[in-house]
């Protein structure tokens, strides 16, 4: 994940992009934005629903032990598909990317970002096990910046991230929020710091 060093040199990068801008920026990173243990369960327990089937047509097995039969065959599956699956393996992409966007919602809200006084919130939030990024702002900045000019600063995020080079692609996204910010929103004289300038990891 990152360091405190990295975290540090993040939180750097958003008070230097804030002495531009009268926005706040707000960088936020889960781990995953869900469990996705509800699909293995599922299969494990469809496949174990079908085990009896062929023992009641191809043996003379006794009904106890098809019965013991399927509760081992429900374990191993279980136990087998939930370690298999506990990255999402079979949950489908677009479904993961659903579940970070939720997530991102209710980031952006629990972190005060709707509050801010300008309306000029704008929150970075990645979600690591989804490999899931996205830009979002407050209403103020919503109609001022289209949304192709965030597009850029994802996709660079996500290629570093996939490099392992997570530290300098949230420095990076973090100065290129900024510049889009001091464009849109410059800072005013009286601006204050109405945020921490911090990474949230959680």
């Amino acid at each position: 994940m990152l360091s405190a060093e990295d975290r540090d040199a993040v939180a750097n990068a958003i008070r230097q992009a804030e002495t531009r801008t009268a926005g706040e920026i707000v960088v936020v990173i889960e781990r995953a934005a869900g469990s996705y243990l509800a699909l293995p369960v599922v299969i494990a327990l469809g496949l174990a629903l079908l085990v009896p089937w062929p023992l009641l047509w191809l043996t003379m097995t006794s009904a106890p032990r098809i019965f013991l039969i399927q509760l081992v065959t429900a374990a191993v599956l279980l136990v087998t598909l939930l370690w298999y699956g506990r990255g999402g393996a079979f949950v489908p992409r677009f479904v993961k990317r659903r579940h970070a966007h939720d997530a991102a919602l209710r980031e952006f809200t629990a972190r005060g970002l709707a509050e801010t006084r300008g309306r000029t919130g704008v929150m970075l939030y990645v979600a690591l096990r989804e490999r899931y990024a996205e830009i979002l702002a407050d209403s103020f900045v919503h109609a001022r910046v289209e949304a192709e000019s965030w597009r850029g600063i994802i996709e660079r995020l996500l290629l570093a991230a996939s490099e392992d080079r997570l530290r300098d692609g949230l420095i990076a996204a973090v100065a290129d929020v900024g510049d889009v910010l001091a464009q849109h929103a410059p800072r005013a004289g009286d601006d204050v710091d109405e945020l921490p300038n911090k990474v949230v990891i959680l």
